[in-house]
């Protein structure tokens, strides 16, 4: 969307502050021994203590309220009572929702406890670099030119990005224009950032894969090579400088 009045800011304010909360509650709450199930029914609570709808349940009906994946999962896990978090796990979250008619999405990687498999390096990777494109962003800048800027700084890094996951647009639903924020530059994509469009930026760093398969739960994604992969989202408003990080406060850069 593009935000045309301090109503729509307001709205898409209080909407990211709500993904953002809750996914720096899930982060803060995770712990060894505590189920996915678990992890993602506290979500739940902490959207619906916002007043805020979890979006991939109402936009596909999505077994869960969260997406939480687990080490070699590269996102849209599935909670389930069954998987146990360990010391050690590389998770994802990813939180989105709606609330007011504005719609908001973030994510963050995290190691669980002691770094015991040595996931942090890749997930500083992924850190670092969605920092870095999203304070490139501005009004006028290519799309292509960020997807250039963060394959060139994982390639420095000693790792890849994966080419079929992308970040978006968003606002007044969860997936708008421009549909595809890639992690690479493509050259046929001309599209340009629009000052005060609001949108979904997202790193795919990964160690070894650069596609993401479903498995046959239909909603898991894993590397078309394995390996192990950290992405990072914030949903941020471009203007003609620094954009605004709506989603700020998911503590992703404390």
């Amino acid at each position: 969307m593009s935000i045309t009045s301090e109503a729509e800011l307001e709205g898409m304010k209080k909407v990211s502050e709500a993904v953002a909360g809750t996914l720096k509650a899930m982060c803060a709450y995770a712990e060894p021994g505590m189920t996915t199930k678990q992890l993602d029914e506290y979500g739940a609570k902490i959207l619906s203590e916002y007043g805020a709808n979890s979006a991939p349940f109402l936009t596909y009906g999505f077994p869960g309220w969260t997406c939480i994946s687990v080490n070699n999962e590269f996102c849209h896990g599935i909670p389930s009572d069954k998987r146990v978090l360990q010391e050690g796990d590389l998770i994802n979250i990813d939180v989105s929702a709606e609330l007011g008619g504005y719609w908001s999405d973030n994510g963050n990687s995290f190691v669980l406890g002691t770094d015991i498999h040595r996931h942090s390096k890749l997930v500083e990777a992924s850190r670092e670099i969605l920092h870095k494109a999203i304070h490139r962003i501005h009004g006028g800048v290519r799309i292509s030119e960020i997807g250039h800027l963060i394959e060139t700084e994982a390639k420095k890094r000693g790792y890849k990005v994966v080419k079929n996951l992308t970040g978006h647009g968003v606002g007044r639903s969860l997936h708008e224009e421009p549909a595809e924020i890639t992690n690479y530059r493509d050259p046929f994509n001309l599209t340009r950032f629009r000052k005060n469009s609001v949108v979904a930026v997202e790193t795919f760093i990964t160690t070894a894969s650069t596609y993401a398969e479903t498995l046959k739960d239909g909603w898991t994604m894993v590397g078309n090579r394995g390996g192990f992969m950290a992405q990072h989202e914030h949903t941020i408003m471009v203007t003609d400088g620094v954009p605004l990080i709506l989603t700020a406060g998911n503590g992703v850069w404390n």
